[in-house]
């Protein structure tokens, strides 16, 4: 069946996390997506632990569905070759370092002369001008430069978050800007340029505590688990020592947790607690009649009772549930991919569409498809081969 991004090629210069997050969903959704390594060591992600079956966890999540074209593109022969791929390719994305592009001759102003179809995403850590625009960039130093490590954590202690979030937000933005650059090239038959920065794509996911701090309020305290400002919302041990993560969100649900969780009717009136707010000021004094009401209770009893007054809870699960997790399972949201050493399980892209499956593919290794690529652009054999010298590919 047809995919949405079929016939699209995208040509992309990448490492880590946020160009290849972005790519792999173009991929998933149909694309050609052939990642430039370097020669030999390829992605430097591929070296960044040996979890699954000796590759890296990051390399095998980020690049399935794509070929591997390794060049040094330092070279001429190499370089030459990445430009015939460019005048007939639809996107360019690169995340290499600030400049590095440009000083390459691959800027979308060089590039469209050649291609003017051409869509142009660049990724970096600050974006392309600002006294920030040289600085260097990871996925952690962004969650502190957006200001995420001070509304995470606790009381005592910031947290950066457990994944590369400020990396998974930049190539979710270069994912729908590329999409949307595709949309609008239909309209006008010209390319454009994006210019994706991991602050500007963190400052968005912050938005609810920077307008909670507005015009100089104070900001939202870090909660550890809970929420900063909805209460009770968070996780609360039972008696057996299981936890349980629980969440009101109005009025209604707070006259029906007193009823049926504490099965005591007179707190919803209780004027420390009677609203959100007040909830919220006399938190201390409201987990203390909680846990007092769950000490005599199981994990799964009060699960029991939050359920039957339509309560929102959840199991705090670990890696070991969500591999097993009966949702993921009974929706069949499972597939195989092949890797250079052996096929692993793989999650279907969030979204089921009714027109079409995604492309669930393999996992390539560093210049698996070298001779089928050049061949394609009309290099001989005996050119190839003369690449392998000087190893340009």
């Amino acid at each position: 069946m047809t995919r949405p991004l079929d016939g699209i090629t995208v040509i992309s210069l990448e490492h880590a996390v946020a160009a290849p997050f972005a790519t792999r969903q173009l991929a998933d959704l149909g694309a050609r997506v052939i990642k430039v390594e370097r020669p030999g060591s390829g992605d430097f992600a591929r070296g960044y632990d040996q979890r699954v079956h000796g590759q890296s966890s990051h390399f095998t999540w980020l690049n399935r569905n794509k070929e591997s074209l390794a060049l040094d593109v330092k070279q001429p022969q190499a370089k030459e070759a990445l430009l015939q791929l460019l005048k007939t390719a639809d996107v360019l994305v690169q995340n290499l370092a600030p400049g590095a592009a440009a000083r390459m001759g691959l800027s979308y102003e060089a590039l469209k002369e050649h291609n003017p179809k051409l869509i142009v995403c660049d990724i970096s850590g600050y974006g392309a001008d600002g006294p920030y625009r040289d600085k260097k960039a990871y996925d952690l130093l962004i969650q502190s430069e957006a200001g995420f490590l001070s509304v995470t954590g606790t009381p005592d202690t910031p947290a950066k978050s457990g994944i590369s979030v400020a990396d998974i937000a930049a190539g979710m933005y270069a994912y729908s800007n590329i999409l949307s650059a595709l949309l609008l090239r239909g309209k006008t038959g010209e390319g454009s340029q994006i210019d994706v920065s991991m602050l500007e794509a963190m400052g968005e996911w912050m938005g609810y505590p920077l307008y909670y701090a507005f015009e100089g309020a104070p900001p939202p305290p870090r909660t550890g688990a809970s929420h900063a400002s909805i209460y009770p919302y968070g996780p609360f041990k039972a008696g057996d020592g299981g936890t349980v993560m629980l969440g009101l969100q109005n009025e209604r649900e707070w006259q029906a947790f007193c009823d049926g969780v504490l099965q005591r009717p007179e707190v919803a009136a209780d004027p420390r607690f009677c609203s959100n707010a007040l909830r919220n000021q006399h938190r201390a004094e409201l987990q203390a009649l909680i846990l007092e009401t769950f000490a005599p209770l199981t994990a799964a009893q009060v699960v029991e009772r939050l359920d039957a007054a339509s309560i929102a809870n959840a199991r705090v699960n670990d890696m070991a549930d969500l591999w097993a997790h009966p949702q993921l399972k009974a929706r069949g949201r499972w597939r195989s991919v092949g890797t250079p050493a052996g096929a692993v399980p793989a999650l279907l892209p969030p979204g089921v569409n009714s027109a079409f499956d995604y492309r669930m593919e393999a996992v390539p290794a560093v210049g698996q498809h070298n001779a089928a690529i050049l061949a394609e652009l009309g290099w001989s054999a005996e050119q190839i081969d003369a690449l392998q010298a000087p190893q340009a590919i």
